[in-house]
């Protein structure tokens, strides 16, 4: 989602901080995980079956997640933004200076939703 790459790299900028590129390999992994939390109706960073973004992300041959954010129920790529950076954690991610790439995947048509997932690299 290009909104979301463009706010993240603004609140990048803020800080003094290189820009994320967008990675297709890095989305592919989001988008699957958002799809995933939607179909099977959980939020969690470790799915149903144990596998952690970690654990995701080797099983696609991706060796250089460096963390992962989600949200669920924020209705616009604003919203989500706002919640993320108002979270310790999720705003550490963001404004981590040795990330290079970010893919970014949600999931419109699950209940309780939307279903929003941030994978970050090196």
């Amino acid at each position: 989602m290009a909104q979301i790459l463009a706010l993240v790299n603004e609140e990048r900028a803020r800080a003094g901080l290189n820009p994320l590129v967008a990675s297709h390999r890095l989305t592919v992994l989001a988008q699957s995980f958002s799809d995933d939390m939607a179909r099977r109706g959980f939020f969690s960073h470790t799915d149903p079956d144990g596998r952690t973004p970690w654990d995701r992300a080797a099983k696609r041959g991706i060796g250089n997640l460096g963390g992962e954010n989600i949200a669920r129920g924020h209705p616009d790529p604003r919203a989500v933004m706002e919640a993320w950076m108002r979270s310790t954690g999720h705003r550490a991610n963001i404004l981590n200076r040795t990330y290079r790439t970010l893919g970014i995947g949600v999931n419109l048509t699950g209940a309780n939703g939307p279903w929003w997932t941030q994978d970050f690299g090196y």
